[in-house]
């Protein structure tokens, strides 16, 4: 009887026009009230189901991507237009699920992500041990004792150990929770527990504040990056040679979830329906070559000419007005660099939204939100490591068809940064040369698209750090970076870059230190655009 409820105002319609208009109009207008009734009463079919009996699953998949593509085209829009082919309870306007589905990613026992955070430590230490023998490794219970007797300190550890190693370690403590049910709040404790296990047990060296502090907070950022950049690599409904593709990627991305697929049988599992959460991937790599001037000129000066590859995500639709929720959003960019130097890995810097809205302001669209951020950089020139909380807003404002102006702003509280002691650290010593700080950071950057023809940009990043360990004083820091690309093939573009580096130091008892460091970069970028997401998002 229920079921039928919702044919009561349609009755009481077909009354109305009974008594007050011609019979048989009456009846062809009720007729299509209620043909449109069931139709929005059915349940929607969703748009990326495999049906058995209808082709080839290669061909159906195929055949999937292109009608998505169709429907959620958002060119010349912030967002794809509302269809009622996509039931929009579970899915976002791209046809995709809003969040992972239950019945395919069940939330396992407690002791089966606890068990996986202990073996990871265990790994890692047998790997520390008998492969390396490095002095840390060797443990017992004389060890332990003493690092819960001793107490916690700030430790020496190389800059790339705690500002990437240790936040990586915790990429897999917090994956071992997340790829088994646990969504991104749950997870988290398994970062900080994995944290804490490893400095009293793991090392035979006192437990470290930083550690615990930049282990789970940069392991939550990277872990929730690579749990959703695989989620877009991998596909349950694939078979044959792109199915084994697919593993293998998201396997590189997030090695801790793979291993999980693989003991518990969804790497070879078929289903007929998408069961990750995904949202629109943009993929752009750079490649070639950074100039680093070591003299007073600020372009194309003495120094080193390194090759430099370059890759930058950019996560989500900013633009989408849905319920945020936490990584849903994100930018990310990693640069590498050869040649002279003492590191491959030049920076990593990135930030995802934790909680937010949209709104717009007649033709500006916004996003706004609360935001984490992880800063890296480890060159020639400076050491910078910092973990930043803080609020911003991404903005859109369309000057004409093919004229868009993209605009971001952030300002964080950064609890810990980890700042290079002097000028040039281009030593390889093996103990720590930089200072621990807390302090705020700002971030604005801007890109102007010029149709498809070029982009204007420019980026400018502010840190105030105050150190509290290591020189007594206060730091401040300028990087800007304007740049300018302009597309010479489809997708392809070329560009120059110009860096620049200011650092004002003020130590206790000491005479201020002013330092300007200038980089040149000039390359070729490959922008790879997901056909379900339009545009270059911000600086690129």
């Amino acid at each position: 009887m229920t079921a039928l409820y919702f044919l009561i105002p349609f009755a009481i319609i077909f009354l109305l026009f009974v008594l007050f208009t011609n019979k048989l109009k009456t009846i062809i207008l009720a007729g299509l009230l209620f043909s449109s009734t069931c139709l929005f009463a059915q349940t929607v079919t969703p748009v990326d189901t495999i049906k058995p009996g209808n082709g080839p699953i290669k061909q159906q998949l195929k055949d999937i991507k292109t009608a998505k593509k169709t429907l959620t085209d958002s060119a010349g829009g912030n967002e794809p237009k509302k269809t009622p082919l996509i039931d929009t309870t579970i899915q976002n306007k791209y046809g995709d699920l809003l969040n992972d589905d239950i019945k395919y990613n069940i939330k396992y026992p407690l002791w089966k992500p606890v068990v996986e955070v202990l073996g990871i430590d265990v790994f890692t230490w047998s790997m520390d041990r008998f492969l390396l023998n490095a002095d840390f490794s060797h443990i017992g219970p004389s060890t332990w004792k003493y690092n819960i007797q001793q107490g916690w300190e700030w430790d020496s550890d190389r800059f790339g150990i705690n500002f990437i190693g240790h936040p990586y370690s915790g990429s897999m403590y917090f994956n071992a929770a997340r790829s088994q049910g646990y969504n991104f709040w749950q997870s988290v404790p398994f970062a900080i527990g994995g944290s804490l296990l490893w400095e009293y047990f793991g090392e035979n060296t006192r437990p470290s504040y930083n550690d615990v502090i930049n282990t789970p907070i940069n392991g939550v950022f990277l872990g929730e990056m690579f749990y959703r950049v695989s989620s877009n690599i991998l596909d349950d409904r694939a078979t044959g040679g792109n199915r084994v593709f697919r593993e293998i990627a998201a396997g590189l991305v997030d090695p801790v979830r793979e291993l999980n697929r693989l003991l518990e049988g969804k790497a070879s599992r078929h289903t007929t329906t998408e069961v990750y959460q995904k949202e629109p991937l943009n993929i752009t790599l750079f490649g070639g070559v950074h100039k680093i001037n070591t003299d007073q000129k600020t372009f194309f000066g003495n120094g080193p000419t390194n090759t430099m590859i370059n890759l930058q995500l950019d996560y989500g639709n900013p633009f989408e007005n849905i319920n945020r929720k936490p990584f849903d959003f994100f930018k990310f960019r990693t640069e590498f660099s050869f040649g002279a130097g003492r590191n491959i890995l030049d920076n990593v810097l990135g930030y995802g939204i934790l909680a937010g809205g949209n709104t717009n302001f007649s033709k500006l669209a916004v996003l706004y939100g609360a935001f984490q951020y992880y800063d890296y950089f480890d060159n020639n020139t400076f050491e910078l490591g910092a973990i930043g909380f803080g609020g911003g807003f991404f903005t859109k404002l369309p000057i004409t068809k093919d004229i868009i102006l993209y605009t971001s702003a952030h300002v964080a509280f950064i609890p810990l940064a980890g700042n290079s002691t002097r000028f040039d650290p281009t030593d390889t010593a093996q103990y720590r040369d930089y200072t621990y700080n807390d302090g705020v950071e700002t971030k604005l950057e801007s890109s102007l698209i010029l149709g498809k023809y070029a982009t204007v940009s420019v980026a400018y990043y502010n840190y105030i750090l105050h150190t509290y360990v290591g020189p007594a004083g206060n730091n401040y820091i300028n990087i800007l970076k304007p740049r300018v690309t302009v597309q010479i093939a489809k997708n392809i573009s070329m560009g120059i870059e110009h860096f620049v580096y200011f650092d004002d130091r003020y130590l206790q008892n000491l005479a201020p230190i002013y330092s300007v460091r200038t980089e040149q970069k000039i390359f070729l970028s490959w922008f790879l655009e997901d056909p379900q997401r339009k545009g270059r998002f911000g600086y690129d």
